[in-house]
């Protein structure tokens, strides 16, 4: 998997690959029964308007036939926005503020925290989730939403790359689910950190795959409780 800065260049040298596979990094994970993870796809973040946002169409439309797709094999589907309180957007009240100050715009009655429109949403079975750091999993009941729906596996998608989705593919291993990461269905602010945090997600922590190679394990893989597929 190569990635490249913006101007193309290679972020890496021609032994980089080399290197991770005598590390022993890059083995593919062990795929089960899987829920859909949408992270943070709220207007805040995918409509250009916004201080904190910019044009993610491609990434809501991929993301959005991952959600039909699970509705359609019976698959849960979670989503997550960040949503900050008045006080907590109060300088020195939230430590992550003081670093990314253009959260401060996610707050609560606001359309950034609305989820974006375009998303097939199924309000009567999908469950929504709040947050306030960049792991979906921190602090949050995911976990536990994920295995009481009897899944071991967790499909990523939504924003951003560097941030939400990396963050959340780590504590998504650290809690002992095999991590899935369509590309087409992630996205972030700028290609650099995109495509090197695809890379060291693919190297560590789970496996970057097609959205075709998703869809197709969402449709074939029976829905229900129990343990991998």
């Amino acid at each position: 998997m190569t990635a490249t800065n913006d101007d193309d260049s290679p972020l890496y040298d021609a032994g980089t690959e080399a290197t991770y596979q005598r590390a022993g990094w890059g083995g593919s994970v062990t795929r089960g029964r899987p829920a859909v993870i949408i992270i943070d796809l709220t207007r805040g973040f995918t409509e250009p308007t916004f201080d904190a946002g910019c044009d993610l169409t491609d990434v809501v439309s991929a993301a959005s036939r991952l959600i039909e797709t699970a509705h359609e094999a019976g698959h849960p589907v979670i989503l997550t926005r960040i949503v900050y309180s008045a006080a907590e957007i109060v300088p020195g009240a939230t430590t992550w503020l003081t670093k990314a100050t253009g959260m401060r715009g996610m707050l609560e009655g606001s359309a950034a925290v609305t989820m974006d429109p375009r998303l097939p949403v199924d309000h009567a079975r999908d469950i929504v989730l709040e947050k306030k750091g960049a792991s979906a999993f921190h602090g949050t009941p995911l976990a536990a939403l994920v295995r009481a729906a009897g899944c071991d596996t967790v499909i990523l998608a939504g924003a951003t790359t560097s941030g939400c989705i990396r963050a959340s593919a780590v504590d998504a291993v650290q809690d002992g689910f095999s991590v899935l990461v369509p590309r087409e269905a992630v996205g972030d602010r700028a290609r650099g950190p995109h495509e090197a945090n695809l890379f060291d997600i693919h190297a560590k922590y789970g496996d970057v795959i097609t959205l075709d190679d998703a869809l197709t394990h969402l449709s074939d893989t029976p829905s229900g409780q129990g343990g991998r597929a």
